[in-house]
């Protein structure tokens, strides 16, 4: 490794780590968890990915989608029954990545992918403004002013600063510039002591307190399987976009067990499970950080500030981290969906719009659940259409029909209704060199075309099958050995 890239990637671990935590302390203050569980899981999350994953760069941590899943769990049941969940979670990732399953992600389709990334970019900004509030009420007065001129001035130093000089990261120079400035001046501004005290030791290795027996798998088996499936979706969503940005390919199902190992070494030691950030994983690209060690370097700074530095950590205010927050948000948002909107199909428009509302208002494992059924069936609604025959009448007066298309679920009506049993020679002929066989469906259909035929005390010849639909049908019993 070069020095500048050694640079780079230290300078773009630092910046991550100053965002990774307030959100890892918020997202453990959403859960009803300790704060140190937010930063021990980011740790052991964010350094254990790094060394081990399949996409350098990317940062992972106590992301706030996991919290968001557990919450009833440790309210039902207590923080040791989520420690089991976490470590059950981290398995079925495990498992996940050893059946080589990551190459699902192929399945979401591009709007889908839009959908999320516009999302999660709103809920970011979201989040955000709960730092301009004082308990339940809204910041007023020279408070909410004097916020909104740190968030701007800290945004204002992200944007310009580029245009200066690219040798630091633009976001550590404001975080740091805007530190300096509001304890220089004593400015009576929130800092990111007042959201939590994160001094602490080194977390400790041991197993959940909770009776290991069926009843405690009942309870955590549905909340680690929830779990994982966030996780493993935001995770390998994010590795997508980080691929995009990078112009270069990780390794999704390698991604996947370092993930789960991650979760599992996390619910041994005490922290919340996690996976992929996007917000983080952003900010370290776009400071620089490209290889292993910018990851390492943010999740060994988490631990170095709960050791060490927390007094130093705890001055830094809320409003730097706030205006680096909202430019991410800016620049996670994919704008160029909006200006596309009236030049792709109706049904691409539906599915962004979809996943971006949903992703907004239940979670992301939904909000992309809906957006590939939605695809799904809007592709199966137009493959259907898409089949048709081509009726012609033979010179030994027997009947030619060449259909052209995909034989599934939804297009057995159109294909029996491009036939007339009751009116066709006694002879006909199915050619399928054009017409390919998906599902059982398919060969119901062929079925029920066969019997149309007899019951009419009339042939059907099927001809020109490939031999993966002869198979098919064959071990279906949908295809007699004479044809």
């Amino acid at each position: 490794m070069t020095f500048p890239r050694l640079r780079a990637d230290v300078l773009a671990g630092l910046t991550t780590s100053f965002a990774l935590v307030p959100e890892c302390i918020a997202f453990a203050l959403v859960a009803h968890l300790n704060p140190l569980m937010g930063l021990y899981g980011a740790f052991i999350i964010c350094t254990v990915t790094a060394l081990f994953g399949g996409r350098p760069g990317m940062i992972s941590g106590a992301a706030g989608s996991m919290a968001v899943v557990i919450v009833a769990l440790v309210v039902q049941h207590g923080v040791a029954y989520l420690l089991a969940t976490v470590l059950l979670g981290g398995l079925l990732m495990v498992l996940f990545g050893v059946l080589r399953l990551g190459k699902l992600v192929r399945m979401v389709p591009h709007p889908v992918m839009l959908g999320f990334v516009n999302g999660l970019a709103i809920i970011i900004a979201m989040a955000q403004l709960e730092h301009f509030r004082d308990g339940h009420a809204w910041l007023q007065g020279p408070a909410l002013w004097l916020m909104a001129g740190l968030v701007a001035l800290t945004m204002a130093i992200v944007y310009v600063l580029p245009r200066l000089t690219r040798s630091v990261p633009p976001a550590l120079v404001a975080i740091l510039g805007v530190g300096v400035l509001t304890n220089v001046l004593d400015l009576p501004t929130r800092t990111l002591g007042d959201m939590a005290h994160i001094a602490g030791g080194l977390p400790s290795l041991s197993l959940p307190d909770v009776p290991w027996n069926l009843e405690t798998l009942r309870i955590v088996a549905p909340y680690a399987a929830l779990m994982a499936l966030v996780g493993l979706l935001e995770t390998l969503l994010t590795l997508n976009l980080t691929d995009e940005i990078t112009q270069s390919r990780g390794r999704t199902n390698r991604e996947c067990v370092a993930l789960g190992v991650a979760n599992v070494a996390s619910g041994l030691a005490g922290g919340m499970g996690g996976c992929a950030m996007i917000g983080q994983t952003v900010i370290n690209l776009n400071s620089g950080g490209r290889g292993r060690l910018s990851g390492v370097v943010a999740g060994v700074l988490i631990l170095m500030f709960v050791l060490f530095l927390s007094p130093l950590i705890e001055r830094i205010p809320l409003a730097a981290l706030v205006g680096v927050m909202f430019v991410v948000a800016q620049q996670t948002f994919a704008w160029g969906s909006l200006r596309v909107l009236n030049k792709v199909p109706r049904s691409d428009v539906v599915v962004i719009a979809a996943v971006t509302v949903i992703t907004v208002l239940t979670d992301l494992a939904t909000a992309v659940l809906c957006g590939i059924v939605i695809a799904a069936l809007n592709f199966a609604w137009h493959h259907a259409r898409d089949l048709y025959a081509e009726p012609h009448a033979e010179p030994d007066g027997s009947k030619l029909y060449t259909v052209h298309g995909t034989l599934f679920f939804a297009s057995v009506k159109p294909f029996l209704g491009q036939f007339d049993a009751a009116g066709d020679p006694a002879v006909v002929t199915l050619d399928c060199r054009h017409l390919s066989f998906v599902d059982y469906s398919a060969i119901e259909a062929l079925k029920t075309l066969r019997e149309r035929y007899e019951k009419a005390g009339k042939h059907l010849r099927v001809v020109h099958l490939s031999e993966r639909c002869r198979q098919l049908l064959r071990r279906a019993g949908g295809l007699p050995h004479g044809d």
